[in-house]
């Protein structure tokens, strides 16, 4: 669990890196993250984000891209990966207009050709998902569950959002057990334990972080990525406190 690194994801920090991306990305190594997991690049360059990303000590988790953008232009997407040195893509997201049995089918067969082809460039695609892909599908499963289990899993592996997983009323640890070996990342956020469930700093709230952490090295894990998807103060104050609670609790 402590050889695990800890990476954060951009998203958090959209409105600072709306106003001063570079300087966002040095706070988060002043924070002491190992890394970062990416939600737009900020029209930087590969060649010009990658010597920051060095100067700064911090290594590329992986890279949060719109399906759009990974069926239309897929080879630009690689290139950038390599030249920024990561090795892992994610689906983000999937449109509501999607989300139907026809929708689900057809992003099955997005996922394994996209999977497939970033295979061939040793980049490992993940799917992350939401609240939504709890719901059950008429085969008597979860759209998550059928996207998982109908997707080759050596093109398509798993994002766990435990917080939208524990949302859902699901419990974590047993979508990481279930689908084992197929979740290098995961997404660590914790929920208010109040009627909100709302968004919390780790630590703070009631999703079992613990049975996920303990459970990293036997899933393989490959990194841990803090996530807040809305604060109630800064948000650089906000990945300070998780960072904070990971490391006292399981350095």
């Amino acid at each position: 669990m402590a050889n695990i690194p800890v990476a954060v994801q951009m998203y958090t920090l959209r409105e600072e890196s709306e106003k001063d991306f570079i300087g966002t990305l040095k706070k988060i190594s002043d924070i002491g993250y190992h890394g970062v997991e990416f939600a737009g690049y900020y029209d930087m360059s590969a060649k010009d984000l990658k010597k920051v990303m060095d100067d700064l000590g911090l290594m590329t988790a992986s890279s949060h891209i719109p399906l759009d953008k990974l069926l239309e232009d897929l080879s630009s997407v690689i290139a950038y990966q390599h030249e920024i040195g990561s090795t892992k893509l994610v689906c983000p997201f999937l449109a509501p207009e999607m989300r139907t049995e026809e929708g689900y089918s057809e992003l099955i067969r997005s996922l394994n050709d996209i999977g497939r082809e970033c295979s061939k460039e040793g980049i490992t695609l993940c799917y992350h998902n939401h609240d939504f892909e709890l719901e059950r599908l008429s085969n008597g499963k979860t759209a998550l569950g059928t996207i998982l289990d109908e997707t080759n899993p050596e093109w398509v592996k798993a994002e766990f959002d435990i917080y939208w997983l524990t949302r859902a009323g699901e419990n974590p640890v047993e979508w990481m057990k279930r689908y084992q070996d197929r979740t290098p990342l995961v997404h660590l956020k914790d929920m208010t334990t109040d009627g909100e469930q709302f968004f919390a700093e780790l630590g703070t709230g009631g999703v079992d972080l613990n049975g996920v952490l303990n459970q990293g090295d036997v899933s393989n894990v490959d990194w841990w990525i803090v996530e807040q998807d809305k604060c109630k103060r800064s948000p650089l104050e906000s990945i300070e406190m998780s960072m904070n609670y990971f490391l006292s609790k399981h350095s």
